[in-house]
């Protein structure tokens, strides 16, 4: 039996199997506005089988976009363009999920953006950022709770806090970007945690809660797996029920290898080291490794990207590579065997 294949529970909803597809930017929007690519793009990989189809990072706030061209989930209008997204997506009976992010000092198309500290993203292209005053963090809290609640009422059942890739709250969370003295700066997970609780008080209680973090800065003096568990740890608390481990970003370095599965070991360390479930992969393609992950439970999902920006139904064909079963829309059946 395949356990790849198996449902699992996060927080109070039930995937139908543990493959996530990841968040990736398109840069396919105008005014923060979802069109018909976003809704064919996520509808077709719903129809392909993943048990949780997570729409890319989808700024809070105008100034919180990496580029132009992002989703935004700061008025009400972006909303109900999602809305129909959200719907197909659980008609289709994967769950509908979304990632909410701040682009922070990579605010490519900002000519002042923010950040904790005075430090610009060491590659061209990219303006030295201000440094977030009281009024700056607060009004971001909010705005985070904010597209929380909208992505709620729009028809989200899993909404996913953004601290990785080297955005705003990564930012805060590495000691090579927030050299603050303040309060924020003395305990790094201090804005992520009041971020989290901020999202989890504007989230209705059957709403999941999670957070994508880079486990490593791939740099020196940048953070590590084990300072990174220590701040989920203290993270957690304030609403989390599932990590998402991805790494890198934070500054312009490559990791120094990387292969299929390669960032399976941070999502196992941390799984262990926090007791959350997890949600992990790096160039995962071939089903079989996909299943030796879940069934090896050194992940509690496995998230998918170029893998699925190839294939929508890599769902399906790894189901028949596993001898699994798996619920084929209506209209291909006769495609099924």
């Amino acid at each position: 039996m395949s356990v790849l294949f198996s449902p699992v529970v996060i927080g109070r909803q039930t995937a139908r199997n543990r493959i996530l597809m990841a968040p990736m930017c398109m840069y396919s929007a105008r005014d923060g506005l979802a069109g018909e690519f976003h809704r064919v793009h996520y509808g077709a990989r719903a129809l392909g089988g993943a048990g949780v189809v997570m729409i890319e990072a989808t700024a809070v706030e105008p100034r919180g976009r990496i580029s132009d061209q992002d989703l935004g989930l700061w008025n009400d209008a972006q909303a109900e363009a999602l809305a129909p997204i959200a719907r197909f997506i659980a008609e289709q009976g994967a769950l509908p999920a979304i990632q909410i992010a701040h682009a922070g000092r990579k605010a490519q198309d900002d000519p002042r953006p923010i950040a904790p500290a005075p430090i610009p993203f060491d590659a061209e292209g990219y303006n030295v950022p201000a440094a977030m005053t009281g009024d700056d963090i607060a009004a971001v809290a909010r705005a985070f709770a904010d597209a929380a609640a909208r992505a709620a009422r729009a028809g989200f059942r899993l909404v996913e806090v953004h601290a990785a890739h080297g955005y705003l709250l990564n930012e805060f969370l590495s000691p090579l970007t927030n050299t603050r003295s303040d309060a924020y700066g003395q305990d790094r997970a201090r804005f992520p945690r009041e971020v989290v609780a901020a999202v989890r008080a504007a989230l209705p209680d059957d709403v999941a809660l999670g957070m994508r973090v880079s486990a490593v800065d791939w740099a020196e003096g940048g953070n590590t797996v084990e300072m990174v568990a220590d701040y989920v740890r203290a993270i957690a608390p304030a609403g989390l029920e599932i990590l998402h481990v991805s790494s890198g970003g934070l500054v312009n370095v490559a990791p120094p290898r990387i292969h299929p599965g390669y960032q399976i070991p941070f999502a196992e360390q941390l799984k262990t080291a926090t007791g959350l479930p997890v949600i992990g992969g790096g160039l995962v393609e071939a089903p079989a490794l996909a299943e030796e992950i879940a069934a090896n439970g050194r992940a509690d999902l496995v998230f998918l990207g170029r893998a699925l920006l190839r294939d929508p139904f890599w769902p399906l064909r790894a189901a028949r590579e596993l001898c699994a079963e798996a619920a084929w829309p209506t209209q291909y059946l006769r495609a099924k065997r």
